[in-house]
């Protein structure tokens, strides 16, 4: 108990050790991250990573929830500027579509949601939480636009449902760095697809 007690007083702190394998993802890809690895870039034995985290699987989604908080700030920011619903929406999927290939966030995403068919209830339900995020901010906005006569009159719970899976799609598409999906040609033909089902003829 003394040794578990010593670990804990001389442990980093634990945003810390999720910005050093953020780090590490972004540097080096998420292979490489290791818990032996982590553990001497942050000064702790992979041992007392394991006694804090139990798994490399909760490591990867303490990871992936603490940069989903910063994506969560960072949108919450978009979407309570000043200007028209089209413009913000605009801004939600410039920040929803991967930077390019291997970009970190969707690295990790894509390897924890690729986990979590073995994942426990819980953990499943914290994912869950992540897309519950984005989806509720979607629908709001989408409900502002209709109510501004910005964009048709659509369901908004609906229309945010097939946006987000298109956005998915195509963004899985540039994360891994299918030819012909660059960001730029996804931004492109999700605009396209917004003008042709979403945007008021008069907007």
């Amino acid at each position: 108990m003394a040794g578990a007690a010593r670990a804990r007083r001389n442990a980093p702190p634990r945003e810390e050790v999720l910005v050093t394998a953020m780090d590490m993802i972004a540097e080096r890809g998420l292979e490489k991250l290791t818990m032996a690895g982590l553990g001497r870039e942050v000064g702790m034995s992979s041992g007392h990573l394991l006694y804090y985290f139990r798994s490399k699987d909760e490591l990867l989604l303490q990871t992936l929830e603490w940069s989903e908080g910063r994506l969560g700030a960072e949108r919450s920011r978009l979407l309570t500027r000043p200007g028209s619903a089209r413009e913000r929406l605009e801004a939600y999927v410039d920040l929803y579509v991967p930077d390019g290939h291997r970009d970190p966030h969707w690295t990790l995403w894509l390897e924890v949601w690729n986990r979590s068919q073995n994942a426990a209830d819980d953990a499943r339900e914290r994912q869950a939480a992540i897309e519950g995020a984005w989806h509720r901010d979607l629908v709001a906005l989408l409900a502002e636009g209709v109510s501004r006569g910005e964009f048709r009159p659509v369901d908004a719970d609906r229309y945010a449902s097939r946006l987000r899976a298109l956005l998915d799609g195509f963004s899985i598409h540039v994360a891994i760095g299918l030819r012909g999906t660059g960001r730029d040609q996804v931004i492109t033909h999700v605009r396209e697809f917004l003008g042709e089902t979403l945007l008021a003829p008069d907007a």
